[in-house]
């Protein structure tokens, strides 16, 4: 059975990236500035789900999909939602939590988290430095300019 939590997720080349945090510390901004940094690194980049997920437990990994309500949108604020292309499903390989900017360490250790009873990488970082958080997701996943 999946989980429905808040959250939005992406697909980055072969990688998926779940990002969390409170609402209106920038999920759907931090996804659209990924699948733009992706893209414009020629990687495969589309939104998965934005504002809801569904996340389950396959074969030790974590399967992440979009609610059929919600699918292919994502939310803008100011605007309300807005289709787009969208991926049904990956599979979480990064964990972004978005955080106040107090509490997110500047030099993070490599730290790995439970969801769904399977081990995943994760990253804290500021919700107010979206280009330092594309930064930190491209060379946590070794993408470019990083890898």
């Amino acid at each position: 059975m999946a989980n429905n939590i808040h959250a939005s997720a992406v697909v980055l080349g072969d990688r998926g990236v779940l990002i969390s945090g409170e609402s209106g510390s920038g999920k759907t901004g931090l996804a659209l500035a990924l699948i733009a940094h992706g893209r414009s690194h020629g990687l495969f980049a589309r939104l998965v789900g934005d504002d809801q997920v569904f996340l389950s437990a396959r074969h030790g990994r974590v399967r992440c999909t979009a609610p059929d309500t919600i699918a292919g949108l994502a939310e803008i604020r100011g605007l309300g939602p807005v289709a787009m292309e969208w991926e049904p499903a990956t599979i979480i390989d990064l964990h972004v939590r978005l955080t106040d900017d107090g509490s997110a360490p500047r030099f993070p250790e490599a730290v790995s988290g439970t969801i769904e009873g399977c081990m995943v990488k994760s990253l804290v970082l500021p919700a107010g430095d979206r280009q330092g958080a594309v930064f930190a997701v491209a060379a946590s996943l070794s993408l470019p300019p990083f890898g």
